[in-house]
C-alpha cells in the first residue's frame, strides 16, 4: 500500500498549480497594461519595453525553478551570505546612481553606471532579509526551554539588530517607501513568531499614534515646517500634502495623485475598453500601472485584479499552514507580507487611500528587479511543498523534518 502511495508522489503532485495560476494571470495582465501605458506615452519604445519585461519574467522563472529545488538545509547555510551580499549591494547606489533619476525621484535606490540604471538592490535585499529573519527566529526558538515574556523582548531585539543596517542604508538612499516594506515584513514575522500581545498591543498603539501625529503635522503649515526641519525631505512632506489635497496642488507636486484619481474615476463600472489610456498619468507604467487597468476595465476589472491577489495570498497561506518546516514557514510569512504590503500601498495610493511612496505593483509594474524578486519569492514558497515529503514517506524512509531542532528530532525518534 505504501509503495503505491510513494509511486504516486510524482513531480506533478509536488507543484501547487493553485498558486501558479493567479501569478501567471497577473504577469499576463502586467504585460498588457505595460504595453497600453507605454504605447500612449512612449510609442517608439512600447515593443522594446514589453519584450524586456517578458525577458525578466523568463529569467525570474528560471531562478525560481532553481530556488524551488533547493534543499532547506542548503538554503539555511547560504542565508548569512545572502544577507551580507544584500547589504553590500545596498551600499553601492549611495555612490553609483543616476543624477537624473535622483532629481526626479529624490531617492538613490537604483544602481547605475554610465548614466544607465541597472537594478534596485533593495528589491533583492527584501528576500535576503526575509531569509535571515526566518533563520534568527528558528534558531532562537529551538534554543528555548521555556518561553517567558523577556524572551519575546530578546527575540524582538535580535530582529531589530538585523534591521538596523537596512534602516541606515535606506536613510542614505533616501528611500523611505522601500523601508516601509521591510517594516511590514518585520511586523509579520514578529506576529507569527508568537510574541505576546502584551508587547504587540502597545507597539501597535504607538505606531498608530506616530502615523496619526505625522498626518496631523502635515495638515498644518507649522507642522510641515517642523517635519522639514527633521529627517523628512521636502518631497516627502509634499507627498502627504498631495494625498490630503490632491486637486488643490494639481498643477505642481500633486499632479500624479490628481490624475490617478481622475483615471480611476473615468473607468466607471465597466471601463472604457481595451487599449484606452486617455488620462495622462505620469509614470503610469510603473508606480501607477493600476490606473491603466481601472481605466480600461473599470471597477469590475479592478475587482478581478484584487481577487487574483487574494487568491495568490490565500494559496500561499494554505501552503504555509501545511508546512512541517519552521524555517520555510517564516520565509513564507515574510513573502506574504512583502507582496501584501506592495499591493495595499500601490493600489491604495492610486485610489487615494494612502500617500504615494513609489512602491511597484507585484508582477504588473515595469521593472526587472521587483518582478524577479516577486517571482523568486514565489519559488521559495513553492519549494515548501516541493521539498516536503508526505508523512507516510518520511516514516517509511525515516527522514526527519528539515529545519527542526535536534531536540525535536530526538523526540520524533522516540
Amino acid at each position: 500500500m505504501n509503495k503505491k502511495k510513494v509511486n504516486r508522489f510524482t513531480f506533478d503532485s509536488r507543484i501547487d498549480y493553485g498558486l501558479i495560476l493567479p501569478a501567471f494571470m497577473l504577469i499576463l495582465i502586467g504585460l498588457y497594461a505595460l504595453y497600453v501605458a507605454v504605447s500612449h506615452d512612449h510609442p517608439a519604445q512600447a515593443t522594446t519595453l514589453v519584450v524586456q519585461q517578458g525577458t525578466w519574467v523568463i529569467v525570474g522563472l528560471f531562478v525560481a525553478l532553481i530556488v524551488m529545488h533547493m534543499d532547506s538545509r542548503f538554503l539555511w547555510n547560504l542565508t548569512p551570505f545572502f544577507y551580507l551580499l544584500g547589504l553590500i549591494l545596498m551600499i553601492l547606489p549611495i555612490f553609483f546612481y543616476d543624477r537624473a533619476t535622483y532629481a526626479s525621484t529624490g531617492a538613490k535606490n537604483w544602481l547605475a553606471f554610465g548614466g544607465r540604471n541597472l537594478f534596485q538592490p533593495s528589491e533583492f535585499m527584501k528576500l535576503s532579509y526575509i531569509l535571515f529573519s526566518a533563520r534568527i527566529v528558528v534558531t532562537f526558538q529551538n534554543n528555548l526551554k521555556k518561553r517567558v515574556l523577556k524572551d519575546d523582548f530578546r527575540l524582538i531585539g535580535l530582529l531589530i539588530l538585523e534591521t538596523i543596517p537596512v534602516a541606515i542604508l535606506s536613510v542614505f538612499q533616501k528611500d523611505f517607501g522601500t523601508f516601509l516594506v521591510f517594516a511590514a515584513i518585520f511586523a509579520g514575522i514578529v506576529l507569527v513568531s508568537g510574541v505576546s500581545w502584551k508587547i504587540l498591543a502597545p507597539a501597535f498603539l504607538f505606531v498608530a499614534a506616530v502615523a496619526g501625529g505625522i498626518v496631523a503635522l502635515v495638515a498644518s503649515p507649522e507642522g510641515q515646517k517642523f517635519l522639514e526641519s527633521t529627517s523628512f525631505a521636502k518631497y516627502q512632506v509634499n507627498r502627504f500634502i498631495a494625498w490630503l489635497h490632491p486637486f488643490e496642488y494639481s498643477q505642481t507636486f500633486s499632479l500624479q495623485q490628481a490624475r490617478s484619481l481622475i483615471s480611476v474615476g473615468v473607468g466607471g463600472l465597466w471601463g472604457k475598453g481595451i487599449g484606452v489610456a486617455n488620462v495622462n498619468v505620469p509614470v503610469r507604467e510603473s508606480d501607477m500601472i493600476f490606473t491603466v487597468i481601472a481605466e480600461d476595465f473599470g471597477f469590475v476589472g479592478s475587482a478581478f485584479l484584487i481577487f487574483l491577489y487574494f487568491m495568490l495570498i490565500y494559496r500561499m497561506i494554505r501552503v504555509t499552514f501545511n508546512s512541517n518546516n519552521q524555517f520555510y514557514t517564516y520565509i513564507s510569512t515574510g513573502i506574504i507580507m512583502m507582496i501584501l504590503f506592495h499591493v495595499f500601498e500601490n493600489i491604495g495610493a492610486a485610489i487615494g487611500v494612502v500617500p504615494l511612496t513609489g512602491i511597484p505593483l507585484p508582477f504588473i509594474s515595469q521593472g526587472g528587479s521587483a518582478l524577479m524578486s516577486n517571482i523568486i519569492g514565489l519559488g521559495l514558497v513553492l519549494s515548501m511543498k516541493y521539498n516536503q515529503l508526505p508523512e507516510f514517506v518520511r516514516e517509511q524512509r525515516q527522514i526527519p523534518v528539515k529545519g527542526d531542532s535536534r531536540k525535536n528530532r530526538r523526540r520524533n525518534r522516540t
